[in-house]
């Protein structure tokens, strides 16, 4: 037996994509379309509760943070409503502490953005207790690093003095960190 399952091989093949970000929603969406699943979207938490109430899906991939909420509130939605449910959470700030959240509330597996359509399909289809294969392109560390700063300075409301101190560094350091551009 394989580590995943094929999509044509199942017979619900309904997949819930819920993101804010309408041009990686729709790409994220025509990509599981092409790998065999039937999609609908939704661009927030209310529209996403709302697919829920009248066809709750076999699977989801949904955005962790939202204008209109928090995407754990859709997985514990739509494992009352359909326990079976598989879902993959995505959130472009990963930390340890939301994917232990995501995971309790019922998640498969939880990826960084951006998340390739392929990764997120083995997430989704890995059977049991096995894993899917590392993703082939990780966030660098320099990434990794960059998205924790932007993360704790949004939690901080901007304030750069605030995060300076949470993170235990210079200010200065910090404004030249933020001044920058994303690493790749």
């Amino acid at each position: 037996m394989t580590d995943v399952m094929s999509a044509a091989a199942l017979e619900d093949r309904t997949l819930l994509v819920m993101d804010d970000d309408g041009p990686l929603r729709t790409r994220l969406a025509r990509a599981l379309e092409s790998r065999g699943f039937e999609v609908k979207t939704a661009s927030g938490v209310h529209e996403a509760l709302e697919i829920n109430r009248t066809s709750p899906t076999a699977f989801a991939v949904l955005d962790m943070r939202l204008e209109d909420g928090n995407g754990l509130t859709v997985v514990e939605d739509l494992h009352a409503r359909r326990p079976d449910a598989r879902v993959v959470m995505l959130t472009g700030y990963g930390n340890i502490a939301t994917a232990v959240a995501a995971v309790k509330a019922g998640a498969v597996d939880y990826l960084s953005k951006p998340a390739d359509a392929d990764d997120v399909t083995k997430a989704l289809l890995a059977n049991g207790d096995h894993l899917p294969a590392p993703p082939d392109n990780p966030m660098s560390a320099d990434r990794v690093r960059w998205e924790h700063i932007q993360r704790v300075f949004e939690l901080c409301n901007n304030n750069v003095s605030e995060t300076a101190r949470r993170l235990n560094m210079h200010r200065r350091t910090l404004q030249r960190i933020l001044a920058k551009r994303a690493p790749r």
